[in-house]
């Protein structure tokens, strides 16, 4: 895929608290990505604060819904890009990340190699953000226990070929999005349906942990079944079950080296 464009999508519920340094992230990577144009479109789903008003002062297209529901915020946010981009505009790429996630500089540079190889869908990993000086981090550690299960401990082996899936980590090509129909109106796991779908009808997927995006460690989240959710059940669990793996990773799908 010769990628000629690329559009980042955030969904958000009243995230004034951590858009900013969102949108700000993005920023940096769409820098490193020049002279490819960028475009970040951020849905403010049922905002009661200043999230929309912060992105939009941040440089984001702002697109305001109300439907509490992620799935469809992602859809939207899609769509929106797209009609920015133009319907004639070939080769373009869709990056998704959260409104509570920091993503690194290389995060777009990673994702478009890997369209340039021919992957439709690349599924990137998750850290959690440094806990704030009032947290024993607790959280962090009952989540990295269970979340790093399946890494392989030898050094110098082959890249980790994760089993997680995040709407706040991936990216695929608009035309492989619109083949099976893009985003389900879901209120949860409407990132695994995608995978789900792009799997099931041969779309190559890479899965790669070396541009992990950085997500908040709250324990009351926006979506339900999300990763405050998990957090909260590692806290209550006071072990990170076995399950926690299983409830984070998605079906396995066709892979190769880092580029």
């Amino acid at each position: 895929m010769n990628v000629s464009a690329v559009a980042v999508v955030v969904p958000a519920h009243n995230e004034a608290e951590r858009v900013v340094a969102c949108i700000r992230s993005i920023g940096s990577a769409a820098d490193q990505v020049a002279p490819l144009p960028v475009h970040t479109v951020l849905v403010a789903d049922d905002c009661t604060d200043a999230t929309a008003a912060l992105a939009a002062r941040e440089g984001a297209h702002v697109l305001a819904i109300a439907r509490r529901n992620v799935g469809a915020a992602r859809a939207a946010g899609v769509l929106r890009a797209l009609s920015l981009l133009g319907p004639s505009e070939p080769d373009i790429w869709l990056a998704m990340t959260d409104a509570d996630s920091t993503v690194p500089a290389h995060w777009l540079t990673r994702q478009t190699a890997w369209a340039r190889r021919g992957h439709d869908l690349v599924l990137g990993t998750i850290r959690l953000a440094p806990p704030a000086p009032t947290s024993s981090g607790r959280a962090r550690e009952r989540h990295d226990a269970a979340y790093f299960r399946t890494r392989p401990t030898t050094p110098g082996g082959p890249p980790w070929q994760h089993p997680h899936i995040h709407g706040a980590n991936m990216g695929f090509s608009a035309t492989a999005y619109r083949r099976v129909g893009g985003f389900a109106p879901l209120t949860t796991s409407e990132d695994r349906d995608l995978v789900d779908r792009l799997s099931a009808a041969g779309h190559r997927i890479a899965r790669s942990d070396d541009h992990p995006v950085r997500s908040a460690d709250r324990l009351r989240g926006r979506a339900p079944g999300g990763l405050a959710d998990l957090l909260a059940s590692l806290r209550l669990s006071g072990q990170p079950p076995e399950v926690a793996t299983a409830a984070m990773a998605g079906p396995r799908s066709t892979t190769a080296p880092e580029p």
